[in-house]
């Protein structure tokens, strides 16, 4: 046997052994793992899983904490309102490389199928109402793959003065056209 003959076969027998398995990046990601930010839990039990995270707003009695959910292949964050040291409602920002058929199933398998629907462009919002008094939101958006944007819940009936995270976050995004 020559020596190509032989390397050949090598590389072969080689990459026969291999049986790599490839995972995208949210293959074992859980819906759990974002628990411990549902409205009603504590404070105290959010900074002991994910650190003393960073106040980034206050408004009375209400605060925003930012804190990060990490794992080896993601890293995104989470803003938590509190008030009295419990969580009123949570907005996270998912990675742009999460798969959203896969999201959106978990959510489905949780929550069972969206009451609601909405459409614009390339970008659609999921929600799910009265579940356990939670309202839950969802928006995914697709270009080339399709992708997730947030993940939202906020108490069905939000108490007086509570504007939820959500919100203030699409008060913040929309342009202020100037009446002239």
């Amino acid at each position: 046997m020559n020596y190509f003959s032989s390397a050949f076969w090598a590389i072969i027998l080689f990459t026969l052994n291999l049986q790599a398995k490839v995972e995208p990046p949210n293959y074992d990601f859980s819906l759990d793992q974002l628990a411990v930010f549902m409205p009603g839990k504590k404070l105290v039990k959010i900074q002991e899983k994910h650190g003393q995270g960073e106040m980034i707003k206050r408004d009375g009695a209400f605060a925003v904490h930012k804190f990060y959910v990490a794992h080896i292949r993601y890293k995104f964050p989470v803003l938590v309102q509190i008030k009295n040291d419990e969580v009123t409602d949570f907005y996270a920002r998912l990675p742009a490389y999460f798969l959203h058929d896969i999201f959106h199933q978990s959510l489905i398998n949780r929550l069972e199928a969206q009451d609601a629907y909405y459409k614009v462009e390339e970008q659609a919002v999921y929600v799910w109402k009265n579940r356990d008094k939670l309202r839950h939101i969802y928006s995914g958006a697709c270009s080339i793959t399709c992708f997730p944007i947030y993940y939202a819940v906020l108490p069905e009936k939000p108490e007086k003065g509570l504007v939820p995270l959500i919100q203030s976050m699409h008060e913040q995004a929309e342009p202020k056209l100037s009446k002239d």
